[in-house]
């Protein structure tokens, strides 16, 4: 291989919870994993810590203009992802995003093109499908027929103004969708709100392209259990329980990081990333399509 010692100046951009993690992992890569071609140089971040585990706090300025930065980490609020991306691939940069990408369809493509014209790396964390519960799910779900299924998700209160509408905050569970079952389309969906206490239950009719229905509910309300549960059913018999699953051994963060590392290295080759810019892409799309449903005044029958 060659140029195999090539290293990628990295920066973080929002320390959150997610932000906190990539500095970690940035600055413990796996022994000989793709992560070793990273460097961090340093975080940006609207509160002022100086710095953090070495790491050393920079201007958002200094992180655009720097030659040395090829690469942002984004791990802002959802709802400044779009802006924040842009702003570093006008600068030349690499991106690594959590997801969404961005709370709107157009936006992402645009972003997506953007980031082709200047041929740049443009990765969006999915790590809802590194998670060991998924990869078991995936293989039980191979090869088997649906017949109906139903995707349930709970959790706590979300700040919507920031996080975005629940069909993009909660896009890892279209995406699982997406991936376990191919593509959908929408045949309905509406959302329940009382503001009041808080809660909020989105409900997404879908059909497979075999005509198949799946739901997807996203319920969210105060002390609230994060949880999901299925109920997918098939020809052969229903599956109701996520199958039994190890501990991962290398942490989720760590895995998307190597991913994004090989995309830097070119070692992702150009059938996998088409594949992953349509599933990207088409949940974004998905998700607009749904808020779009439920953002419709109702019809009243007479």
């Amino acid at each position: 291989m060659e140029e195999i010692n090539e290293m990628f100046g990295t920066v973080v951009v929002g320390v959150g919870i997610a932000g906190l993690a990539r500095i970690r992992d940035l600055m413990n890569p796996m022994p000989s994993s793709p992560s070793e071609h990273l460097k961090l140089l340093g975080f940006v971040s609207r509160r002022s810590f100086g710095s953090i585990n070495e790491a050393k706090q920079i201007s958002l300025e200094d992180a655009l203009r720097s030659r040395e930065i090829h690469a942002a980490f984004i791990s802002t609020e959802n709802r400044s992802h779009e802006e924040t991306i842009r702003m570093f691939l006008e600068a030349g940069k690499h991106v690594l995003v959590e997801y969404p990408m961005a709370l709107s369809a157009k936006a992402a493509h645009e972003l997506w093109e953007m980031a082709e014209q200047k041929d740049k790396v443009l990765h969006v964390e999915h790590i809802e499908l590194l998670t060991e519960e998924y990869k078991q799910l995936k293989k039980e779900v191979a090869g088997k027929d649906l017949v109906k299924g139903t995707l349930h998700f709970t959790g706590s209160v979300l700040d919507e103004k920031k996080a975005g509408f629940p069909a993009f905050s909660g896009i890892a569970r279209l995406t699982w969708l997406i991936d376990l079952f191919g593509d959908l389309t929408v045949t309905s969906a509406t959302r329940e709100e009382q503001k009041d206490k808080n809660y909020s239950r989105m409900t997404v009719h879908f059909q497979t392209a075999n005509k198949k229905p799946l739901t997807w509910i996203e319920e969210r309300g105060p002390g609230m259990r994060r949880e999901k549960k299925i109920n997918f059913c098939f020809t052969s018999g229903c599956l109701e329980n996520f199958p039994q699953a190890p501990r991962s051994a290398v942490g989720l963060f760590m895995q998307d990081q190597n991913l994004f590392a090989k995309k830097l290295l070119g070692q992702v080759s150009k059938e996998e990333l088409a594949a992953e810019k349509w599933r990207i892409l088409r949940c974004l799309d998905l998700a607009e399509t749904i808020q779009q449903h439920c953002e419709q005044p109702e019809k009243i029958c007479s």
